[in-house]
């Protein structure tokens, strides 16, 4: 198992070197590994808290955005933007970082429930974590997603 560090912060307290790491991150898994050209600075990342997880050399790994409640979908907090990195992928670091966000969701924004879209072929994935589809797919930038809720 990837051994990482997390933190969970908000934008304001984001250094300058984190921003840069996260949308590092961000742009090599969601615009260059998916090919998938798409405007991800979408304004968001002001209101958001930012997951931030490091290996033991210092680079961020892994990272969620978190949403507190109607800030992304009405009557939900949320969970989006969760890249790995391909270094740490198949040694648990996906399922560590769903974990800590799920916690951090809780920790902040109280027993909520969480609604995230997800990437369809990842559907076993989330629901691992209680999350349940509700049936309502989309495409987004040309991948198929799907809305999911974990209740609280």
């Amino acid at each position: 198992m990837a051994a990482i560090t997390f933190q969970c912060l908000p934008f304001d307290q984001l250094s300058l070197r984190q921003l840069y790491d996260l949308l590092a991150l961000r742009i090599d898994v969601f615009i260059v590994e998916q090919n998938c050209p798409f405007h991800d600075a979408d304004g968001k990342d002001f209101y958001a808290w930012h997951c931030l997880g490091y290996d033991n050399d210092g680079a961020l790994v892994a990272y969620t955005r978190l949403f507190d409640l109607n800030l992304s979908f009405e009557g939900f907090t949320s969970i989006g933007r969760v890249a790995t990195s391909d270094k740490v992928r198949g040694q648990g670091a996906g399922r560590q970082l769903m974990t800590y966000s799920i916690e951090q969701c809780e920790k902040l924004f109280g027993p909520q429930p969480i609604k995230i879209g997800a990437q369809q072929y990842l559907l076993k994935f989330y629901e691992s974590f209680g999350f349940k589809s509700t049936g309502e797919d989309y495409l987004e930038d040309g991948i198929p997603h799907t809305i999911m809720i974990r209740e609280a």
